[in-house]
């Protein structure tokens, strides 16, 4: 070799190959259509609901369910090894936690999430997830010819009614947990903004005999509240339903504005919704934002989920406790704590400035 030349590059070392595990893990990923529908089949067939405490055979929840035996066991199977039923050596099959949650009475029910999350429409629009991350928009549109929600209450009836129990089923949850972390030291009024039904602002009132409360949201969810608010409920005295778009004005002044799970709008819409709460706010009230946030949770697979669905059907996302901060921030609000409510969700406190 002369000094000019240069020892020839030693080769590139072939890559380790994958531990066991983790190809195994990501042949599992691959397949998460597959445990999404078995799911959906096993709450479409009843099947948890049908299933005693007690271990029952095959044969004996096929005939109670109305389906064919051999393919029923091959479906508890593929769900019993994520834990959703359990197997016994006997081939008999008995309830897990989570089988359980499949009831549609069960009292911490998923029957209506599981139906939702696994809906027609969604198996549309998951393989076009590379399209909407390639354009920051929603697919639905270029899918079925029409914004999400008008698709759903004009075309998909079903689907919508779904939708409309799944959200019944959880705020009602989700609303005892809520009651639970909010401090309403030195509140008389209180708004839920956007509620819904009105779960989380009955169950201020309920936990707060002194409080007073209002539930803005659209005219027809309104129509729609919770028992309790409306006239003749134990509530009614207290309670005040307040048809409106939180996004075009805040109408009403109160000592504390409730914000759960609807800030998932574009950035602008977000926006106009804090600004309006600021405007219609005295110096001195709480603003509680509650929200599933994308960092710091223990819930991270399953809201992550739910942010990248939002970008598939609205066009919205999630936040993460920075970017939600960041609004709140911009829209004149001073952010203090931001403290956990359950596992799956954030309230982020604040006030409004003097």
């Amino acid at each position: 070799m002369t000094d000019t030349q240069l020892p020839a590059p030693a080769p590139t070392p072939a890559p380790a190959p994958a531990a066991p595990q983790s190809a195994m893990r990501l042949r599992e990923l691959v397949f998460g259509a597959a445990c999404a529908a078995a799911v959906r089949a096993a709450v479409r067939l009843g099947v948890a609901d049908a299933l005693a405490e007690g271990p029952v055979t095959v044969e004996d929840l096929a005939a109670a369910v109305g389906c064919e035996p051999r393919p029923l066991g091959r479906l508890l199977r593929a769900l019993s090894s994520y834990g959703v039923f359990d197997e016994l050596p006997d081939g008999r099959f008995r309830h897990t936690d989570m089988s359980r949650m499949l009831r549609e009475e069960a009292p911490d029910s998923l029957h209506y999430v599981a139906l939702w999350c696994t809906e027609p429409w969604t198996w549309d629009a998951w393989p076009r997830l590379d399209e909407a991350v390639r354009s920051g928009r929603t697919v639905f549109p270029e899918l079925y010819g029409k914004e999400f929600f008008d698709y759903l209450h004009t075309d998909a009836a079903d689907s919508a009614r779904v939708f409309d129990r799944a959200m019944t089923h959880s705020s009602r949850q989700s609303a005892r947990d809520v009651a639970a972390a909010l401090d309403l030291t030195g509140v008389e009024e209180v708004v839920d903004i956007g509620g819904g039904q009105g779960h989380v602002l009955a169950a201020l009132l309920e936990k707060h005999p002194r409080v007073r409360g209002t539930l803005l949201d659209l005219p027809k969810v309104v129509a729609g509240a919770d028992p309790r608010l409306r006239d003749g409920g134990p509530l009614a005295d207290r309670a005040r339903l307040l048809p409106g778009d939180c996004r075009q004005a805040v109408p009403v002044a109160a000592d504390l504005y409730v914000i759960k799970n609807i800030l998932e709008w574009d950035d602008e819409s977000t926006r106009r919704t804090l600004r309006n709460v600021v405007d219609a706010a005295g110096p001195g009230a709480r603003v509680v934002v509650i929200e599933n946030l994308v960092d710091d949770t223990p819930s991270l697979r399953f809201t992550t989920a739910m942010d990248l669905m939002l970008l598939l059907n609205v066009g919205g996302q999630k936040h993460t406790e920075a970017t939600m901060t960041a609004l709140m921030n911009e829209a004149g609000l001073l952010v203090g704590d931001v403290r956990p409510v359950n596992a799956y969700l954030h309230a982020l406190l604040a006030t409004v400035p003097a």
